[in-house]
């Protein structure tokens, strides 16, 4: 260990949030600008589209319910990657940390679009698509300094923006429902497609709202009572969030002409226009966008960070993602890295798609699902395979057709993404195995589970086997060589009862 370590660093996390800020995390997580540009994303389908938001929602509620289920099994931080881990071993576990590092930064960047587009409610309304690009980075970086100040100026950031990003929500899913035109909404499907294949098409799409439904499971290990607190903050977020969402989308078709609003880059700017007549009433809608935008690129920005920072105390990740910088210990290099690659893949869509943000919406929704998908198949290997006694029958059924309910839907997400973004998808997603493969390079090979003693007593660095039993395919490993200290702000690699997000 460092001399230069701060004392207790090494110790677990506090365990500070209650009931209710779980639940704040959960819905700011969700909530961002992507659902005040989702109605025009959806709009070239028709109000097909409302059938597959409520689809989708009954998806996210068996996710939701997937995770809470989860988290009393794992009541530790690192959610979707921690699940894997546990269940199938350390590469499906570094797999869903990766992918989900992705999801996180690649968000970012379809969050930014959303966001420039009721910027531009008062600046470049002309769309000059490099002044566009200017603002998307802006709108990137300035979160990314607010998180490089520490845990604290980023908590307090989120705290007001949550609050303010529900005004237009809840005023178009409440008082816009009164304004609703029926000649607003079109040929019920308008994309040429089959029925079913819209739905598909546009469910992929919806599903970006719920992406951050497992923040709550995430960060479990800062949760009080999580076995208790984790699985309603996560069920009672997304019921609250699925509310407002499918309302307010139904409004938003019911206000605005179909053929407009597939054109439109601020709907629910328009619809309040078109509700009051003149401007104000948008541009207070749009002001209320940006806000909310902001917050939820902050929140998000320190998920970039956490992840890896999580997965890296485990050697799976590379190290520089576990160093913490300054006085409060914020790991700058998570934060920098994941907006460069969100300032990059948001110029390549500048300027290569016309369709900027569904485009990243629907990469950034595979690479989530990837690890939706084996956080169920997770769940559902731990009722049908390593159950330790015989349940309750009603139970069990009730449980394992939750599981299955979650694991076919994210089958469904992949298969409405699309032949390319399923294409790209799955090339950034095995970029991660060569670094899997170089992240072990100089790591001793597995001890065979034969050569395993019975009995083995737990070191400081190596947690007792009753905290968390191993998956059986990751036998133990032996003891990594010390390689000498590198920097003053990483500590020991942990074990998987030691997760730590930094704070």
């Amino acid at each position: 260990m460092s001399g230069s370590r701060r004392e207790g660093e090494g110790k677990a996390p506090t365990a500070a949030l209650g009931l209710p800020a779980a639940s704040a995390l959960v819905i700011g997580s969700i909530i961002g600008t992507g659902v005040f540009a989702l109605p025009s994303a959806l709009a070239p389908y028709g109000p097909v589209s409302l059938v597959a938001f409520v689809v989708v929602t009954l998806g996210a509620l068996a996710l939701a319910l997937t995770f809470g289920a989860l988290s009393k099994r794992v009541p530790a931080s690192g959610g979707p990657y921690v699940y894997a881990r546990e269940a199938f071993g350390e590469f499906a576990g570094f797999l869903n940390a990766w992918s989900y590092w992705i999801t996180a930064w690649a968000g970012n960047a379809a969050i930014v679009v959303a966001w420039v587009g009721y910027v531009e409610v008062f600046v470049n309304t002309g769309h000059d698509k490099w002044l566009s690009v200017l603002l998307a980075l802006v709108g990137l970086w300035i979160p990314a300094a607010i998180n490089l100040t520490g845990v604290r100026n980023t908590g307090a950031f989120q705290v007001i923006t949550t609050v303010l990003k529900f005004v237009p929500l809840v005023f178009m899913a409440t008082v816009g429902l009164l304004f609703i035109d029926s000649h607003n909404f079109g040929p019920f499907n308008a994309s040429g497609q089959s029925v079913l294949g819209a739905v598909s098409a546009a469910g992929a799409i919806a599903l970006f709202s719920y992406l951050g439904l497992e923040a709550a499971s995430v960060v479990a290990g800062r949760v009080r009572e999580p076995g208790r607190n984790v699985p309603r903050a996560t069920v009672y977020g997304t019921l609250v969030c699925a509310v407002i969402y499918i309302l307010g989308t139904l409004a938003v078709f019911g206000t605005v002409a179909h053929g407009e609003l597939a054109g439109s880059t601020a709907p629910f700017t328009d619809a309040a226009n078109n509700i009051f007549g003149g401007t104000w009433a948008g541009d207070v809608v749009a002001v209320a966008a940006i806000v909310s935008g902001i917050g939820a690129l902050n929140g998000w920005t320190m998920l970039c960070a956490e992840m890896p920072y999580a997965a890296a105390h485990d050697g799976l990740f590379p190290r520089a993602f576990a160093r913490l910088r300054g006085r409060s210990d914020v790991p700058a290099f998570g934060i920098i890295a994941s907006t460069v690659l969100a300032s990059l893949i948001t110029v390549v869509s500048y300027t290569r798609f016309d369709d900027v943000f569904t485009k990243i919406v629907l990469l950034s929704v595979l690479t989530a699902v990837i690890p939706y998908l084996f956080s169920a198949a997770a769940q559902l290997y731990w009722l049908l395979v390593r159950r330790e006694e015989k349940p309750n029958p009603r139970r069990f059924a009730r449980d394992v057709a939750i599981a299955a309910l979650a694991l076919a839907f994210s089958y469904w997400s992949i298969q409405g993404s699309g032949y390319q973004t399923v294409y790209y998808g799955l090339f950034v997603v095995l970029l991660g195995v060569p670094v899997y493969v170089w992240l072990k390079r100089d790591q001793a090979p597995d001890v065979p589970a034969t050569d395993v003693p019975a009995q083995r007593q737990p070191t400081p660095e190596s947690p007792s086997p009753t905290r968390r039993e191993r998956a059986p395919e990751s036998p133990p490993k032996a003891r990594r060589p010390a390689r000498g200290p590198r920097t003053g702000r990483i500590g020991p690699l942990r074990g998987p009862g030691e997760l730590r997000h930094h704070d």
